[in-house]
């Protein structure tokens, strides 16, 4: 409900109520992640969106891959969005508070 999506650095962008909670690059799906599921991602040996700009290090962002067994069951992606969603709005009213 209320999810949109708009492109973005070759790829899209994923949002609910204006909130990006995830994205598509090359193909491949990513959520957001924070203290409230990493574990998840991690148990499925899920790896962050890492980006290189320049000649400078890799950059990790708070984006890890949605595992292949989570996109063929609708059920638990559904868990996964939800909790991608409240992530996303956490970090959103963090920074927006100050």
């Amino acid at each position: 409900d209320g999810v949109t999506s708009r492109s973005m650095f070759g790829g899209y962008g994923l949002y609910q109520h204006g909130v990006i909670f995830g994205m598509i690059v090359d193909g491949v799906l990513y959520f957001k992640v924070g203290e409230g599921n990493k574990a998840a991602y991690v148990e499925h040996k899920s790896k962050p969106f890492t980006y290189v700009h320049g000649n400078k290090k890799p950059v990790s962002m708070s984006y890890w891959e949605v595992p292949e067994e989570i996109m063929e069951n609708n059920d638990e992606l559904v868990r996964w969005v939800d909790a991608a969603v409240a992530e996303a709005n956490e970090k959103h009213k963090r920074k927006h508070k100050k």
